[in-house]
C-alpha cells in the first residue's frame, strides 16, 4: 500500500514538530559536562537522522559484492565463510614458533601470521653486532632458508595460508617462504598468504627500511611482476593503515594515508609496464581496528567505497576483482594498558567486533598482556576465544553489513570519506606520496595528532579506565604470569648461523650473492635472484648488506 501525497506531507510535518519537540527538551536538559567526539577528535552531533547521512543508495551502498562494495566484497560475506582467525604470532626461535603455530592450529585458528624480531625487521642475522640483546624478543629471528624451513616444518605449505609483516626485507623474507615450499615439494603456484610489504609506510610511521624510497619501491615492482607470473595465489602487499594509527593518527588520517600510499604502489606497477588488473588483484590492506566502535566501521566501510571508485575512475581498471578492498584487521595495540591488563579483554572484544561488522576478511585479536610482554599460551587462547564467541555466539555474522542505512554510521562513512579526499587533494598538491615523506609532511601530521591524543588523556578529557579514571592501588604492579625470552636462545641462533655458513657451498652462495648485485645495477627482476640465493642459503644480512651497498641508506628528515 502506497501513502497518498497528503499522508507524505502529514508524516514530513509530523517529524518536523516532534524534533523541535526534541531540541527543545534537549536544550532544557542538564547534560555530562565534557566534549562530545570521536576518538579521533571528530566532534559529533547528540542525535542523527536523515539529513545527516544523504546517499545515493546505488552509488554510494550498492548491494554486497558489487561496486562500490560498500557493504562487503563478497555477495554471501560472512554467510558463506567467516572471516580468517589468523593470530600474530612469533618469538624466540623457529622450533619455538613452531610450536606456537602448531597450539594455535590445534585451538582452531585457520591462518598463520608471523611476528619477526627487530634483527630480521631490519635486516640484519642474528648474530651481527647490531642484533645483541634483541635476538627473538618481540618475534621470531630468521636469518636463512634453515630457520624459514624449521619455522613450518610438518606445516604443509601447499595447504595453510601464511601471512609474513615485515617490509624492508619483505622480499628476501617471502624468497626464503618460496623456497621452503619448493624444498617441501610444493609449486609455488600453489602457496598462499600475503607479505606485507609496504615500504610507504615505514618512512611514515615504523622506521623499519633497508634503501631509500626509490630501490625500495623498485623492490615492490619486482614483487608483483614476479608473483603475477609465478606466485598466482600470494597477496604481494599488505597495505598497511595498522602502523599509521598505532603511531598516533586519527582515523581519516589512517585511512588516507593507507590509500594513498596504495594508490602509489599502483601507479610504479603501472609505471613499471604492469598491467593494473595483471597485480592489483593481489593487493590487500591492514587497518587498525580502535575503541571507537561506530567510527571504526565507519572507516572500514569508507575504505572500500574509496578503493572501488579510484581503481575504476581513476586508474581505469576493468577486473572487479582490482575494484575490491580486501583487509585484514587487528585490534589497536595501542589501547591496550599495561595497569590492570585484564581490562584489555574488554578493549579486545569491542575492537574485534566492530572490525566483523565493519566486514573484515581476517582478524587478530591482541592478548591481554601485550604491553608487558610477548603473549603467554593462555593469554593467546583468551584472544582467540574471543574471535569464536563473536564468531559462534553472537549471531552478528548472520547478517551482511547490518548497520547499513544507521543515519549515525552512513554519516560517519561519509564524513571519513570526505576527509580522506581532502588529504588526498593536499598530497597531490605537495607532489605525491614520497616527496610528502621526503618533506617530513605525513610524519608532521601523525605526530601533531599523537600529541592532541596524548594531551587529552593527560587532561581527562579522554577517559582511560586504569590509567586515568577508576585507578586503584597496586595498578603498576600486574599479578599475570609474563612470557620472556631464555638469552639462551641468541647463543643457540648464533651456533646454528655458523654451522650453516661452514657446511653450505661458499662458491655457489658468493655466486649468487654477485648476481643479485648484477641485478640491483640492471632491470633483472630482484625477487627471482633472492630466491635462488634462498636456495644457496645466503642469510638474510648478506643479501640485504648487498642492497644496502649498492642502494645506499635512507636519512629521515626532521619533522620536530
Amino acid at each position: 500500500m502506497t501513502m497518498s501525497s497528503n499522508d507524505q506531507r502529514s508524516v514530513s510535518v509530523k517529524a518536523v514538530d516532534g524534533r523541535a519537540a526534541w531540541e527543545a527538551a534537549f536544550r532544557e536538559s542538564k547534560l555530562r559536562d565534557e566534549e562530545f567526539t570521536t576518538l579521533s577528535g571528530a566532534k559529533l552531533e547528540p542525535l542523527y537522522s536523515p539529513e545527516h547521512a544523504k546517499l545515493d543508495y546505488e552509488k554510494d551502498l550498492g548491494y554486497p559484492g558489487s561496486f562500490p562494495f560498500t557493504r562487503g566484497v563478497h555477495p554471501t560475506m560472512y554467510r558463506g565463510r567467516l572471516w580468517t582467525m589468523r593470530q600474530f604470532a612469533g618469538f624466540g626461535s623457529a622450533k619455538q614458533t613452531n610450536q606456537r603455530f602448531k597450539f594455535l592450529l590445534a585451538h582452531g585458528q585457520t591462518g598463520l601470521s608471523t611476528a619477526f624480531d627487530f634483527p630480521t625487521l631490519m635486516g640484519y642475522d642474528s648474530d651481527h653486532a647490531y642484533s645483541a640483546g634483541e635476538v627473538g624478543q618481540v618475534g621470531v629471528a630468521i636469518s636463512s632458508l634453515e630457520d624459514m624451513e624449521t619455522l613450518f616444518d610438518g606445516i604443509p605449505l601447499g595447504q595453510v595460508s601464511t601471512s609474513m609483516t615485515i617490509n624492508g626485507p619483505a622480499a628476501i623474507m617471502l624468497a626464503f617462504y618460496i623456497a621452503a615450499a619448493e624444498n617441501q615439494g610444493v609449486s609455488p603456484r600453489d602457496i598462499r598468504g600475503t607479505v606485507q610489504n609496504d615500504i610507504l609506510k615505514e618512512y611514515q610511521a615504523q622506521h623499519a627500511w633497508l634503501v631509500p624510497p626509490e630501490p625500495a619501491l623498485r623492490m615492490i615492482t619486482d614483487v608483483m611482476g614476479h608473483c603475477a607470473r609465478h606466485v598466482p595465489q600470494f597477496n604481494t602487499i599488505s597495505i598497511s593503515g595498522y602502523h599509521i594509527r598505532e603511531a598516533g593518527s586519527t582515523a581519516a588520517q589512517e585511512l588516507a594515508f593507507t590509500l594513498a600510499n596504495g594508490m602509489e604502489y599502483v601507479r610504479r606497477g603501472i609505471a613499471a609496464g604492469l598491467d593494473v588488473d595483471d597485480f592489483a588483484p593481489r593487493l590487500s590492506f591492514f587497518f587498525d581496528s580502535h575503541l571507537d566502535f561506530f567510527e571504526e566501521i565507519a572507516k572500514f566501510r569508507a575504505a572500500r567505497r574509496i578503493w572501488a571508485r579510484k581503481m575504476r575512475d581513476t586508474f581505469g581498471a576493468k577486473n572487479p576483482r582490482s575494484w575490491m578492498l580486501r583487509f585484514h584487521t587487528q585490534t589497536a595495540g595501542v589501547s591496550l594498558t599495561a595497569q590492570q591488563p585484564e581490562n584489555n579483554i574488554v578493549r579486545t572484544a569491542f575492537e574485534a567486533l566492530a572490525a566483523v561488522l565493519g566486514g573484515t576478511q581476517s582478524l587478530h585479536t591482541n592478548s591481554m598482556d601485550e604491553t608487558l610482554s610477548l603473549p603467554t599460551e593462555k593469554a593467546v587462547k583468551i584472544a582467540l576465544r574471543t574471535q569464536q564467541i563473536i564468531a559462534e555466539e553472537s549471531e552478528v555474522a548472520h547478517v551482511i553489513d547490518p548497520l547499513a542505512g544507521s543515519y549515525f554510521v552512513e554519516a560517519e562513512t561519509n564524513r571519513l570519506e570526505a576527509d580522506a579526499e581532502k588529504y588526498f587533494a593536499e598530497i597531490e598538491r605537495r607532489g605525491g606520496v614520497v616527496p610528502c615523506i621526503e618533506a617530513g609532511y605525513i610524519q608532521k601530521e601523525i605526530h601533531r595528532s599523537a600529541v592532541l591524543y596524548q594531551r587529552a588523556i593527560e587532561q581527562r578529557e579522554k577517559h582511560v579506565v586504569g590509567v586515568n579514571c577508576y585507578v586503584e592501588d597496586g595498578d603498576g604492579k600486574p599479578e599475570i604470569e609474563l612470557h620472556r625470552i631464555d638469552p639462551a636462545v641468541e647463543r643457540e641462533q648464533h651456533a646454528r648461523l655458523a654451522a650453516l655458513r661452514k657446511r653450505r657451498d661458499h662458491a655457489r652462495a658468493k655466486r649468487e650473492l654477485d648476481a643479485i648485485r648484477a641485478a640491483c645495477r640492471s632491470k633483472d627482476n630482484l625477487l627471482e635472484r633472492f630466491v635462488a640465493a634462498a636456495h644457496a642459503y645466503c642469510t638474510l644480512g648478506e643479501i640485504a648488506d648487498v642492497l644496502r651497498s649498492e642502494f645506499g641508506a635512507y636519512k629521515e628528515p626532521k619533522i620536530l
